[in-house]
């Protein structure tokens, strides 16, 4: 894989869908929960692409079940969960795994693309957000902590 438009996903519909038809579009990748303490950061990414999706932007959301099990839900309790406590209209995915021998191989190439502080490459916690250009390119990594509305400089830059 050379980039993340070879990566094909499952969406939160059970159905395969290719990354490449997000080609020239700048794309914020997060991995997400409904029952973890950065669970609000769905109404400021929500907000993020509500602002820029005209102008390119692409908020791609990930459930993960990785970290306190903190997403439980199966695919059409996490879709609800996010319509009606945060509004959110970006696409979401099936849940995936971000660690381990069963991660996606999507998250494989996110983590060696960017690696994390200190050069780790596991992920550390729901929310860790990956910018990337409309080349497909890796640009920057997140931590969990850092609000979406930290970002919205970074994205300007690139749209």
């Amino acid at each position: 894989m050379t980039g993340v438009y070879d990566f094909s996903m499952t969406d939160i519909h059970g159905k395969p869908q290719s990354l490449a038809q997000y080609k020239n579009k700048v794309l914020l990748i997060v991995n997400t929960a409904s029952q973890c303490g950065f669970t609000p950061q769905y109404k400021g990414l929500e907000t993020l692409y509500k602002k820029m999706h005209a102008r390119g932007l692409e908020v791609l959301g990930f459930p993960c079940n990785q970290f306190g099990a903190q997403e439980p839900g199966g695919e059409e309790e996490i879709e609800s969960f996010c319509e009606v406590n945060y509004g959110v209209t970006f696409p979401m995915f099936a849940k995936i795994d971000v660690n381990g021998k069963n991660a996606a191989p999507l998250y494989e190439y996110l983590k060696d693309a960017k690696p994390g502080l200190l050069g780790s490459e596991a992920i550390k916690w729901n929310f860790t957000k990956f910018l990337v250009d409309r080349k497909g390119k890796v640009v920057e990594r997140y931590a969990p902590k850092v609000e979406p509305e930290a970002i919205a400089d970074d994205i300007e830059k690139l749209l």
